[in-house]
């Protein structure tokens, strides 16, 4: 039986209909979804962006608050996509016993935590766009880069979902959610370029600072909105896909070994 549980996620298509079942569900509040989303960083542009940017015009040439923009905004996926993998996957799993209904039908669970996982970063994909939607509107990102910035934050949202849900398997409570946002979400924000260089910080936090996933979507989506092309894309993207399969790869190991018992 010990096994099984470690061996390699098997894909189907069979994961189409409970994403499709997870889309039905949030449609009905779809709005207030999208909404409630963008509040925060939209709150943290204007607060910080107008606010702080009254006093520190700009970093490297560049505006505050588009300095600032570009780096919320993978930020504000970062926080969605993991939100859902978390308290709704959370709720699916332990509480609606959704997961479990699912299990009696031809579907196996590793097509279960890969449709948790693109959902988790479909919604997070949906709330990145209208924010980015929102900054053109502000006349932040009129460059053609910016075209590129949507499949970048889908790869953003599959890597956190995918964190998320290895989080998600080993949760008993909601409560256990608050240890993932405090000890490990909100030192990365502070870490990954989003309010500051990176170059900033003590050289051995740059270092730390260099091999976390956000700092990778930062480093690949600033330069896009900036007008710029990013340096060094390859690091950049095999890191984050690594977190991504590695992330992914445990997550069905513990759900497995969680529910299938």
């Amino acid at each position: 039986m010990a096994s099984i549980y470690y061996q390699v996620p098997r894909f189907s298509l069979r994961f189409v209909p409970v994403w499709q079942r997870n889309f039905l569900v949030w449609r009905k509040l779809a709005f207030t979804s999208v909404v409630g989303n963008i509040a925060e960083p939209l709150i943290t542009l204007v607060a910080f962006g107008y606010g702080l940017g009254s006093m520190l015009q700009s970093i490297d040439g560049v505006p505050y608050i588009a300095y600032l923009a570009s780096g919320a905004i993978c930020m504000s996926v970062m926080m969605a996509t993991t939100f859902e993998a978390l308290y709704s996957a959370f709720s699916r799993m332990h509480v609606q016993k959704t997961w479990d209904a699912l299990l009696n039908t031809p579907l196996d669970l590793d097509d279960i935590v890969l449709a948790e996982m693109l959902w988790a970063a479909s919604k997070s994909l949906i709330s990145g766009i209208a924010i980015l939607l929102v900054l053109l509107a502000l006349g932040i990102g009129w460059y053609p880069g910016a075209l590129l910035v949507p499949p970048l934050l889908f790869l953003v949202g599959v890597t956190f979902a995918s964190i998320a849900l290895a989080i998600n398997a080993l949760a008993k409570g909601y409560d256990f959610f608050t240890y993932y946002f405090t000890l490990v979400l909100t030192p990365m924000i502070f870490l990954s370029g989003v309010y500051y260089p990176v170059t900033q910080l003590p050289g051995w936090l740059q270092v730390i600072a260099g091999y976390l996933p956000l700092s990778a979507a930062v480093h690949l989506v600033r330069p896009l909105l900036l007008g710029q092309m990013p340096d060094q894309v390859l690091p950049s993207l095999l890191l984050l896909v690594g977190y991504c399969v590695a992330g992914f790869y445990l997550a069905t190991v513990l759900t497995r070994r969680r529910l299938l018992k």
